[in-house]
């Protein structure tokens, strides 16, 4: 799980330049729109995006356009293609936000799914708080408040295939996916986690710099989240994973792919395999997949040149920075094919 600091403030210019473009039928990039979704257990409406195959445009623009992140352009308010497409939720890990992952929704988009993501607030570029990072319950029910509201949407429904639902998520949100999958969390475990680890590894050492409580963590974090309608489920270095509620592990549903970032440099709350929490060995043979050398931070987006070094003169976290040999960009082509292949999307269109 990530929380980034003053480098959230470069990841919020969006559509910074427009490009006036032909409609017309188009493959090259996918379609992105927002919305907002009314959530009943949310002060304010939570942002949500939606990627999709476009049959259709207006005009391209740069999503996450900053001075940190290459951005990923789409074809904004773009018409969807014809057909019933296989949706995807997914889920931002801690300090992350929905367009800053567009480097894999729009991919999965151009191989035929539909992506529907939403920024978990409180967890969140810009809003991101150790107090609430535990709120699994609440992220869950983001991402149910925003699957509801979309297929009802008018716009939307008609192209959505009901029986492909499927979520995906990273670090926090991988652990949200696991909530969504049936898994339900422990309090007592996660406290003794942190206990036992503590600021050796970079979850705990967060909540200790908000100065949280362990012994006072939200009743949230045992929340009960399966939603029934998604039936696929990928977590991508999920945390939490120390901190399981062992009665919980029969309700998960089978049908799960892991996804490992490295070995050696891999993070402790996210390795699943015996030297971990043995999560992997625990679950009804679950899918799981490595990619290496990587590491927790190689999932973030490709930086722009001189990233890293703007981030070490701010004394900000080194998001940019990965182990020796690592091919960010092929880590991520890796991470979209696997995932592709798993949920059985068409072969992107040439």
């Amino acid at each position: 799980m990530k929380h980034v600091t003053s480098a959230c403030a470069f990841a919020f210019g969006l559509f910074a330049t427009l490009a006036s473009m032909p409609a017309y039928a188009a493959d090259d990039l996918a379609g992105y729109d927002r919305f907002d979704v009314d959530a009943a257990h949310r002060s304010r409406p939570v942002a949500a995006s939606i990627w999709y195959r476009a049959e259709t445009f207006i005009y391209r623009a740069p999503v996450n356009q900053s001075a940190l992140w290459k951005s990923t352009d789409a074809y904004i308010g773009a018409a969807v293609a014809p057909g019933k497409h296989p949706l995807i939720l997914l889920s931002h890990g801690s300090g992350g936000n929905m367009d800053a992952i567009g480097w894999l929704s729009s991919e999965l988009a151009l191989r035929g799914a539909m992506v529907l993501a939403v920024n978990h607030p409180g967890s969140t570029s810009g809003d991101s708080s150790p107090r609430r990072m535990a709120e699994l319950g609440a992220r869950a029910k983001d991402m149910k408040a925003a699957l509801d509201q979309l297929l009802s949407h008018p716009e939307f429904e008609p192209y959505i295939d009901t029986d492909q639902i499927s979520a995906a998520g990273f670090s926090l949100g991988g652990a949200t996916v696991l909530n969504l999958a049936g898994l339900r969390f422990d309090r007592d475990a996660y406290r003794d986690y942190c206990q036992q680890f503590g600021t050796t590894v970079q979850d705990c050492a967060f909540l200790q710099k908000g100065g949280v409580h362990l012994d006072q963590l939200p009743a949230d974090l045992e929340a009960g989240s399966k939603d029934a309608r998604i039936s696929k489920f990928v977590a991508i270095e999920p945390g939490m994973t120390f901190a399981v509620n062992d009665d919980s592990l029969g309700d998960v549903d089978p049908d799960l792919l892991f996804i490992r970032l490295g070995r050696e440099h891999g993070w402790k709350a996210a390795d699943v395999t015996e030297t971990g929490s043995n999560l992997l060995g625990e679950l009804d043979d679950p899918s799981y997949v490595v990619f290496a050398p990587a590491n927790h931070l190689t999932f973030l987006g490709e930086c722009n040149p001189g990233a890293a070094e703007l981030l070490a003169e701010m004394d900000d976290d080194p998001i940019c920075s990965d182990p020796e040999g690592t091919d960010r960009a092929q880590i991520h082509q890796q991470i979209i094919d696997e995932i592709s292949r798993y949920l059985s999307l068409a072969p992107k269109a040439s």
